[in-house]
């Protein structure tokens, strides 16, 4: 491993494809004999240092149709957060069922996960029938694993039957030094950003872009009123960009002023404080506050002049979900991708079948959408929202900050890459945009 990162530090990329794979390499996982460990705890309890570890494994054959990646860099999405606290349920059963699906795929059921949907690195081997890439080149990951063996996929993969999200429902994951993809995962490395920086947006960025922008989810058009929970978060903060850059009105919801900050630096305006203004949608466990659904929806029109919601981009779920339905405009769309707050939710259904309201599921993108939001990151019109970066052996703080909600953006973690800022070779882009760049860094 250390004569790859040398080569790759080097700028000798033509070399890697003379070394060899090492048989081992360090890496993120979580362990099937200890799914039950946190037993009896709340989920804000459930502690991921605990439950995730950094240890040698053996480094996968590589089949047809695959890439192995040397990982510069990886990043933390909540589905790490959801595997390493055994939430909804272990992953292990995702490992189980996909290894019962062909010879090759039986590799992924191990007793160990490795973890991590998100890398940026460089192409080490690429298996038979791979064409479009080859050992050297730099890349980054779209998380979307899919067969393409059904019919149903070939209109949008997402809807193909054996579709899986990579790190999370395969193993071999990005939080490691070597990943396992396939190579229709593939993207080029947007050549004005570090490792860091190029790894964050990949799994956020895409699940944004389809969900907002793409005719799969909202199909957000310029003029329309978007309202952005989380705005300023991994999330959040890709969907406030694509509604600024598509000529929308984001009014973005967040939860401290240090939040809000964040958001006006990346060019929005409208805001709402849930902190300020103390909205308690639910009256107690089994009950919700209609009139704090009113109060939330007058905020809105105030800061709007007058208008509800086109779009509502969801993602916390059962906390929210109710007073979502009820803000949106009339004939408006509330499309969500994630129940960060809890996966059952409820709402006033006279608010969505008499108003002719939509609600659309939205799960992260195809790679034609993969490529178009990193085509965008790319060029500089949409940009990386890393605020902290942890070595790999730190992984378990990193996860335990996002888990906490202690984080702004995005979370980085460095693999192969010894240290922040390596990688860049596009320096006139960065300089045009290095404000956007480090909005979130140090939040």
């Amino acid at each position: 491993m250390e004569k790859i990162r040398d080569a790759i530090l080097s700028g000798d990329l033509a070399a890697v494809a003379g070394l060899d794979v090492p048989d081992h390499y360090r890496a993120v996982t979580v362990h099937a004999d200890e799914t039950g460990m946190f037993a009896g705890l709340s989920t804000p309890d459930k502690d991921p240092r605990k439950s995730l570890h950094v240890e040698d494994v053996a480094t996968p054959e590589l089949g047809p149709g695959e890439a192995l990646v040397a990982v510069m860099a990886s990043a933390i999405n909540y589905n790490t957060v959801w595997t390493s606290i055994f939430e909804p349920l272990d992953t292990f059963g995702f490992l189980r069922r996909y290894g019962k699906t062909s010879e090759l795929a039986k590799r992924h059921d191990l007793p160990y996960h490795v973890v991590g949907s998100d890398l940026a690195g460089v192409v080490l081997r690429t298996g038979p029938g791979v064409g479009a890439w080859k050992p050297g080149d730099e890349v980054v990951a779209h998380c979307l694993s899919v067969e393409l063996e059904h019919p149903d996929g070939h209109n949008d993969t997402m809807l193909d039957p054996e579709q899986r999200i990579w790190g999370f429902e395969t193993n071999f994951g990005g939080l490691a030094e070597l990943a396992l993809v396939k190579s229709n995962q593939l993207m080029p490395k947007p050549a004005h950003l570090s490792w860091e920086e190029a790894a964050s947006p990949g799994l956020v960025n895409s699940t944004a872009y389809r969900q907002l922008v793409s005719r799969n989810g909202a199909g957000m058009k310029q003029g329309d009123t978007v309202l952005i929970w989380g705005a300023s978060g991994g999330l959040g903060s890709y969907a406030t960009q694509f509604a600024l850059n598509g000529g929308a009105t984001p009014v973005c919801v967040v939860s401290s002023p240090q939040k809000a900050e964040i958001c006006r630096k990346m060019g929005a305006e409208l805001i709402i404080d849930r902190s300020a203004e103390g909205y308690e949608f639910w009256s107690d466990e089994h009950t919700q506050n209609p009139r704090e659904w009113k109060r939330f929806g007058a905020k809105i029109r105030e800061l709007t002049g007058g208008e509800d919601p086109d779009i509502v981009f969801e993602h916390p779920g059962r906390e929210t979900f109710g007073a979502s339905v009820f803000v949106t405009r009339k004939g408006g769309t509330i499309v969500t991708c994630a129940s960060t707050s809890g996966f059952m939710h409820s709402y006033d259904n006279r608010y969505l079948w008499m108003s002719l309201k939509r609600i659309v599921g939205s799960h992260f993108a195809n790679y034609r959408e993969a490529a178009e939001a990193n085509r965008l990151i790319a060029k500089g019109k949409i940009h990386p929202t890393v605020s902290k970066v942890y070595p790999l052996a730190e992984t378990g703080q990193a996860a335990y900050d996002v888990h906490r909600n202690a984080h702004q953006g995005k979370v980085g973690v460095l693999c192969l890459a010894p240290e922040e800022g390596l990688g860049v070779h596009n320096t006139e882009l960065r300089a045009k945009h290095i404000d956007a760049i480090n909005a979130f860094r140090g939040a």
